[in-house]
């Protein structure tokens, strides 16, 4: 069974209190994320990263302030989340080089849905994995677009709960629900390494 990690939004301007956009208590999730790391990487699995890379006066600043601006500190992923071999990227360009092989892959995104990368689609059939290990931020929100999105591909999807946080607690329930009726499942960090 091939399995993929996949990370969503996991960057410093989420987790951190001094991020643009804080996700209450994200910072705690730091030592699953590294356990979850670790692991994939002892195991010589693939992580496939989401991560916003917005322009500095993109449309989304409109719903949400402005974070996770290119180039910035705020828009880097946290240490805990990479593997330390060379991060290959894939922007938002159709046509975009494929780096299929690579360990990491980082899937850049100026929506809340990273499945609005043209790239992704053709990359996850390339790819195709049996399994998608699914953690990180908003839960509610990019997370369950990936969650969704995933389930697409007739892959079993396992969302980890306890490597997720939420804004909203009574949307948070009502996603997980609606992913479990859609047929996926819910693990933990433990479970999983």
């Amino acid at each position: 069974m091939k399995t993929i990690f996949f990370d969503v939004d996991n960057q410093l301007d989420f987790l951190y209190p001094a991020g643009a956009l804080h996700v209450p208590g994200a910072e705690l999730l730091l030592p699953a994320f590294a356990r979850l790391t670790q692991f994939a990487k002892s195991q010589h699995l693939q992580i496939l990263s989401t991560a916003d890379a917005h322009s500095e006066d993109d449309p989304e600043f409109k719903t949400w302030k402005p974070h996770c601006v290119a180039g910035t500190t705020g828009q880097q992923k946290a240490t805990a989340t990479l593997l330390g071999s060379p991060l290959q990227s894939i922007p938002s360009t159709p046509g975009a080089p494929m780096p299929i092989d690579a360990a990491q892959i980082l899937i850049e995104k100026q929506h809340t849905d990273c499945f609005t990368n043209p790239n992704l689609e053709p990359l996850l059939t390339k790819i195709a994995a049996d399994r998608y290990v699914v953690y990180g931020v908003v839960t509610e929100i990019c997370v369950s677009h990936a969650l969704f999105g995933l389930l697409k591909t007739g892959a079993r999807v396992e969302l980890v709960t306890d490597a997720v946080r939420h804004l909203n607690e009574d949307s948070c329930n009502q996603m997980i629900k609606r992913f479990e009726a859609a047929g996926g499942a819910l693990t933990t960090v433990s479970s999983v390494t």
